[in-house]
């Protein structure tokens, strides 16, 4: 059971390697780098790739590790009680069960995605330590044991926005997403747009790479927002030559909408391109 990437989800090296590692372990994969560079459709090829089902619990500001164990209903037992509803002699109708509660109880091993963990309160990761080491975990309402019929294989995405514990971080395998060269990024390309002409490749990749290397940028230009700007650049039949400039580090490509996502960059854009533009008169 080994990840070689698929048709359309371009995996590096070491990549893979990191993937495979994490299977063969049986730890917990942690995927961190820049947003937009395929950390949370990494799950979706994987399970692609192995024919394994996918799970997915995306984490939010509020997320508490106990909502993916299993979540207990008082409020509703205690108000069918007062119906008198034939529900609440079972304590287990009351009992929701959670993503990791149904990844342990799959008939087969799953993929278990843990998106953006680095969103959550710091106790989050702490609280899944035992659960994610052990593979089980306790449920006090019906004092059961609840242990993993086949170990799933658990993907854990961060964005770096808070530093996680050092006893989490030893649980997992670790890897971070560079941010694909010039090279793997015309395969990324290929793969979602196979009929592009090469020619707008080509200034397009010149655009986007000049753009990111633009000091003071507050929000650089993903993976996925490049891929929408050809995919717009194509829709409207925007030829190579409309991206050529003598300076395209203070031109203002068309479109620019689907990669500047904040004023502040488009200002610095407008700003640069005057500058430059009185210095030509000049």
């Amino acid at each position: 059971m080994r990840f070689q990437g698929t048709d359309s989800y371009v995996a590096t090296d070491d990549l893979m390697v990191a993937v495979n590692a994490a299977i063969t372990l049986q730890r917990p994969l942690l995927v961190k780098g820049e947003p937009g560079t395929g950390k949370t459709m990494l799950a979706f090829e994987i399970a692609r790739a192995l024919g394994k089902p996918l799970l997915q619990w995306h984490i939010k500001s509020t997320t508490k590790a106990q909502q993916g164990l299993y979540e207990y209903d008082a409020v509703s037992r205690l108000r069918d009680s007062q119906l008198g509803d034939e529900r609440v002699k079972d304590i287990r109708n009351y009992i929701a069960r959670g993503k990791l509660w149904e990844a342990f109880g799959a008939d087969g091993s799953v993929v278990l995605l843990i998106d953006e963990v680095d969103k959550a309160d710091i106790e989050f990761p702490n609280d899944l330590l035992l659960e994610l080491d052990r593979m089980e975990f306790h449920v006090y309402e019906t004092q059961e044991t609840v242990k993993a019929k086949h170990r799933p294989i658990v993907i854990i995405t961060s964005n770096n926005e808070k530093e996680l514990p050092d006893a989490f971080l030893r649980r997992c395998f670790f890897h971070y997403i560079r941010f694909p060269d010039r090279d793997t990024m015309q395969r990324i390309v290929a793969v979602h747009h196979p009929d592009i002409q090469k020619t707008l490749v080509r200034e397009a990749l010149n655009v986007f790479y000049e753009l990111r290397e633009v000091p003071g940028l507050k929000k650089k230009p993903s993976t996925s927002e490049l891929l929408d700007w050809i995919k717009l650049l194509m829709a409207e039949d925007i030829p190579p030559e409309a991206l050529r400039a003598k300076d395209q580090k203070v031109v203002i490509p068309p479109l620019a909408g689907a990669l500047l996502k904040n004023e502040q960059d488009v200002h610095l854009f407008e700003r640069l391109a005057f500058l430059a533009k009185r210095e030509r008169g000049n």
